[in-house]
Order: structure tokens, then C-alpha cells, then sequence
């Protein structure tokens, strides 16, 4: 790694936030939850990411053998693509996945397919490496309602479509706190305002959007009452409450303006994206974000890019 990445930040009740390295800083977040000197990790980053977690866990004083369980939150290579890799290395480890996701992580051939048709072939190969197969004898499907007592700490697992149908969180319930993944949304910390809540809003990627089910999604969490979320992208965040309106406004915002392009074919794309980018900049000033205008394109490209992607994509299979 030779970019700079964002100190490891040390929370309450034995969760860590560790910077995973993927493409810039704060872009991408591990999450370690210690219990009597053992590790569960949530979310891994890519298979680039794994020796710099692995090198911030000896800095943390842990080595491979401590880690009991690699959690992922839903089969994006973003959060998943380096989960075969920390298995080799970890001996202990146990990969918890979504039962819809963990055949993919076992045989990872149709998700490396279905995201070189979204990057190409080179970019993938820049973004995500070498996918490892998880073995299956080493794979836990957890669905909803599954529970891991970790040390004496209870991990409890909630299906949480809308972002992704693999897609479950983690409630910690020794902190009352939730590992999201992507349900809640992303918020990237160059968008902080101090004394402000976070800046939060949704993540459509392609191909399992669908609006009504991330509602009802985040009602469930927020029926849990808890005190912070621990979001992939990026951190911890608190003032849930807020966020999770601001997260339904937001969906339906989105919603609102997919369906408003009246540009057909590739024009379409290129419509939504502008619209999309000129709804979360005009947000994120009206929030308090003072950030050069340049600055604040270039963090959102990626994400502009993907949920006009996704939105698209959630349309084409309305009923007509």
C-alpha cells in the first residue's frame, strides 16, 4: 500500500475500525469486535486489502490465530472479495455469509463474471485481484435469526434486503450497535460538518435494489433501538433516528428521479447521473459541507456511477 490510509480508530466495547485501503482513504472500512483476545472481522475489503488488515492486527497485538469468525455482510467484492484469503491465513476462522450469498464465495466463478460486465476485465483485475474460494467445510450460513455466541458476546444476524437480497446486519448486543454493510447507507467522512450529524445517503449498485424491501429494511433495524452503526462505507455513525428518515427521503428521492428520465438508451444513463449527482451535492451543502465543488464530484463519482447503474436497472424490471 502506498497510499496514505486513516488511523485505526479504537471504540467502545471492543470495536475497531480499521481503514481496509481500498482505492482511497476512508473509502472502505474492516470491523474488528474483540472478545477474550479473539477476533471477529466484519466485512474484509478485496484480496488486495488482506496483508494490511493482517499488519494492522499485529499492530493491535493480534495475530491470524486469533481471528474466530470472518462475517461478511452481503457478497460485494468490496466487502468480500478478500474473504477467501483470510481464511488461508487465518486457521481458525469460520466465513459467515448470507445463505443466498455463500455459494458464490464457495465458487466464486458467476460473481467474478457479473462484476467484470459491470468494470471490464482489466479494471476488475485492478480493483478486486485474485478471488479465493472460501471451502465450504469452513462456511457458516447464517439466516435470519441466527445467533453466535462469540466469548459470551451474542452476535445476532437480521436478513436485510433492499441493498443486495445476500445481504444480512449484525447486532451487537453487548453494545447495541449494528454492522450495516450497505443497508444504512453510506457516509464518507470527508463530508463531516462539526457539530453535525453524519452526511448519510443510500446505495443502489447493481442488480437487487428494491426500494420497498431497503425500507422495511431499516425500520427493522431502527425496531432495535440501538446506538450506533457500524457502516462499511465509512465508520461509525450515531443520531440514528435521523439518519434513517433522511435515508427513506433519500430512497424515494432516488426513486422519484429514476423514474423522471424520459432519455431513452444509453442517454438515459447519462441523464440519471447527472441528476443524481445534482441531488447529493445540492444535499450535502444544504447539510454544511464547504468542500470545492471538483472535490465533491470526484468522491462521489464512483457511487454517482453505480446507483444510476443500479436504479436503471430496478426500472427496466417494473411491470410495464
Amino acid at each position: 500500500m502506498n497510499m496514505p490510509m486513516l488511523p485505526t480508530q479504537r471504540h467502545e466495547h471492543g470495536i475497531y475500525t480499521v481503514d481496509a485501503g481500498h482505492l482511497r482513504p476512508g473509502l472502505a472500512a474492516v470491523h474488528l469486535i474483540v472478545a477474550a483476545g479473539h477476533l471477529a472481522l466484519v466485512d474484509t475489503g478485496t484480496r488486495h486489502c488482506v496483508p494490511h488488515l493482517l499488519d494492522c492486527m499485529a499492530e493491535l497485538g493480534f495475530g491470524p490465530e486469533a481471528v474466530d469468525y470472518v462475517i461478511v455482510t452481503h457478497v460485494h467484492l468490496d466487502h468480500a472479495g478478500g474473504a477467501g484469503a483470510l481464511l488461508l491465513a487465518c486457521p481458525n476462522a469460520r466465513l459467515v455469509v448470507h445463505p443466498k450469498g455463500a455459494r458464490h464465495l464457495i465458487d466464486p466463478a458467476k460473481l467474478i463474471a457479473g462484476s467484470m460486465a459491470v468494470y471490464g476485465e482489466v479494471l476488475f483485475h485492478e480493483l478486486y485481484g485474485e478471488i479465493v474460494p472460501a471451502s465450504p467445510d469452513r462456511v457458516i450460513e447464517a439466516d435470519d435469526g441466527y445467533r453466535i455466541d462469540f466469548h459470551g458476546r451474542v452476535l445476532s444476524f437480521l436478513d436485510t434486503p433492499g441493498h443486495a437480497r445476500h445481504h444480512f446486519c449484525v447486532h451487537d448486543i453487548a453494545s447495541n450497535s449494528l454492522f450495516t454493510g450497505d443497508t444504512f447507507g453510506i457516509s464518507y467522512r470527508e463530508f463531516d460538518v462539526p457539530g453535525a450529524q453524519a452526511f448519510l445517503f443510500p446505495t443502489t449498485t447493481p442488480v437487487q435494489f428494491e426500494p420497498d424491501a431497503l425500507h422495511a429494511s431499516i425500520d427493522r433495524l431502527m425496531a432495535l433501538d440501538p446506538r450506533a452503526a457500524y457502516l462499511t462505507h465509512y465508520g461509525r455513525v450515531t443520531a440514528l433516528p435521523a439518519l434513517a428518515a433522511s435515508l427513506h427521503t433519500m430512497t424515494d428521492d432516488f426513486v422519484r428521479l429514476t423514474l423522471a428520465v424520459e432519455e431513452e438508451g444509453a442517454a438515459r444513463h447519462g441523464a440519471l447521473k447527472v441528476a443524481l449527482e445534482q441531488y447529493l451535492i445540492e444535499a450535502a451543502r444544504a447539510h454544511g459541507c464547504t468542500l470545492p465543488l471538483a472535490r465533491m464530484r470526484e468522491l462521489l463519482a464512483g457511487d454517482v456511477e453505480l446507483n444510476a447503474q443500479g436504479l436503471l436497472f430496478w426500472r427496466d424490471r417494473l411491470p410495464s
